[in-house]
């Protein structure tokens, strides 16, 4: 599975501007675990970033070294985890998401940490109260983005909700991701079976399908490529203005584009998103547990949330931490997403998908 929630990235001008170069952090290889004990190793996906004067500022306060392992996508980083577990990379993870948590906790990755600051986790994120083996991060909303211009032009009214994007009016025009292979096409399905249930969702798909959805592999193929909306898209010629994305992809298409616009170009559904939230942990045969601990809590600090949004385009999950004005304006959070327990989802993941495959690529 792609780590394509943490590519709300948009290609403006020349390149692309990917949401790992928005940061960086000290040691971006790992260090194969902590021997010393003034260092400590923070494994993660390859779309972790900070700024760097936050991380200098926590390794000077703490007398850490903090070094990062980039571990590919958030599934494989998940699984090469798993399998070192029990000679791990490092101290820390960072990354695991409620669609792959109980994959996590089930093979026992983590060891229990109550970290400092948790009880200014708003109380909708708390997850394992009992036993604490992982502290939330980061939320992010999946939704259809929509292509302001285009609906403007067709005097159309953007779709609001999942019943919306099966009308008539919205054929051909909505691109998402492969659920097999990609994060936001995933956190979409799953939305889709939050919303009809394990009785209705299949036949939603079957009536999208014939209302002329478009799927491809990835995040990136979609949303640059595909889309009409973004920047990258209207360069490649992209046909679709509905696209699977993120409530944070709007104030991104802002923020990277040179001069900037008055105001984003793009718009969310709010009635088709579906909640994710990061999860980090402390590794169940760390060499550095003392370390990893002070690491996790500075990922709680005000600091480090108020820093994330800018850097890794989620939201915090502190109470009172604030996001930048551009998220104020143009990409809030959704009020009511769709949301799902991480067992519901470990119960029903693998065969949803080959379901929904079955359904819709075939």
């Amino acid at each position: 599975m792609n780590n394509d929630r943490k590519l709300v990235a948009v290609v403006v001008g020349l390149g692309l501007v990917t949401l790992s170069a928005c940061g960086s952090s000290s040691g971006s290889g790992g260090s194969g675990g902590s021997g010393d004990s003034r260092s400590v190793t923070l494994v993660s996906h390859d779309s972790w970033a900070v700024s760097k004067s936050v991380l200098a500022d926590f390794e000077k306060r703490s007398g850490y070294k903090v070094h990062v392992l980039k571990d590919g996508d958030a599934g494989q980083a998940v699984n090469k985890a798993i399998l070192t577990k029990d000679n791990p990379q490092g101290d820390v993870f960072f990354g695991v998401d409620n669609t792959l948590l109980s994959r996590a906790l089930d093979n026992g990755l983590f060891q229990p940490y109550e970290a400092k600051g948790s009880d200014q986790i708003l109380p909708e994120y708390r997850v394992d109260q009992a036993r604490h083996r992982v502290t939330p991060i980061d939320s992010g909303d999946i939704c259809v983005n929509y292509d302001k211009a285009y609906f403007s032009k067709h005097k159309l009214a953007p779709p609001t909700s999942f019943d919306d994007l099966v009308k008539p009016a919205y054929k051909n025009l909505l691109v998402t991701e492969n659920a097999a292979t990609s994060s936001p096409g995933l956190g979409f399905l799953l939305g889709t079976a939050a919303r009809y249930g394990d009785a209705g969702w299949q036949g939603y798909w079957k009536k999208l399908k014939a209302n002329g959805v478009k799927v491809v592999d990835g995040w990136e193929q979609a949303y640059n490529e595909e889309f009409s909306g973004s920047a990258g898209g209207k360069k490649a010629k992209g046909d679709r203005p509905l696209v699977v994305s993120y409530a944070s992809s709007p104030p991104a298409e802002v923020i990277y584009a040179d001069p900037k616009p008055k105001t984003a170009p793009t718009g969310t559904s709010y009635g088709t998103c579906f909640r994710q939230i990061e999860y980090a942990g402390l590794l169940s045969n760390a060499r550095n547990t003392k370390g990893g601990k002070a690491l996790i809590d500075f990922l709680l600090t005000k600091e480090f949330q108020e820093d994330m949004p800018l850097n890794m385009f989620v939201y915090p999950v502190r109470k009172g931490a604030r996001t930048p004005a551009e998220f104020q304006k143009y990409g809030q959070p959704a009020r009511n997403p769709e949301r799902m327990a991480p067992a519901r989802i470990a119960e029903n993941r693998d065969q949803w998908v080959k379901s929904w495959t079955s359904l819709v690529l075939k």
